[in-house]
């Protein structure tokens, strides 16, 4: 228990699932640590920021990846964004596990058939839950 986690999902890719990583993050709160907690905020700029921001995000978020015991990415929405965060946690050998709801999306190629990535495909969000608990020792 206790594992820090880095939540991914789509920000400027799209916000149409805000809520859904919100209720995602406040569930692995209950017992571990989201490092990336805002990307659940409902009010997130979508904008691209100026270079020196955007360098202090970069900056700042793969410094979250090399210190984080897991990624859990929701992967419905699409986004470089993540993509990339997935491609950097896989070179550094830590461990990822992507949630897609089945019924919204084809999830790309390059994320499917790669045999590093855990692929958790959901019908109802309901189904995310009972696999949290696995993935983070809670049974």
């Amino acid at each position: 228990m206790n594992k820090k986690i880095y939540f991914a999902g789509s920000i400027r890719g799209g916000r149409v699932d805000a809520a859904l990583y919100q209720r995602i993050i406040q569930y692995i709160n209950q017992t571990d640590t989201v490092l990336t907690e805002h990307i659940g905020k409902m009010n997130m700029s979508v904008k691209a920021q100026t270079k020196s921001i955007d360098t202090h995000i970069y900056e700042r978020d793969t410094e979250w990846l090399r210190s984080c015991d897991m990624v859990i990415a929701e992967c419905t929405c699409p986004s470089l964004g993540v993509g990339y965060e997935l491609a950097y946690a896989e070179a550094h050998n830590i461990p990822v596990h992507i949630f897609y709801d089945r019924s919204k999306t084809n999830i790309s190629a390059m994320l499917n058939g790669n045999a590093y990535f855990n692929m958790h495909p959901y019908e109802k969000e309901d189904d995310i839950y009972p696999c949290l608990d696995e993935l983070l020792c809670r049974r």
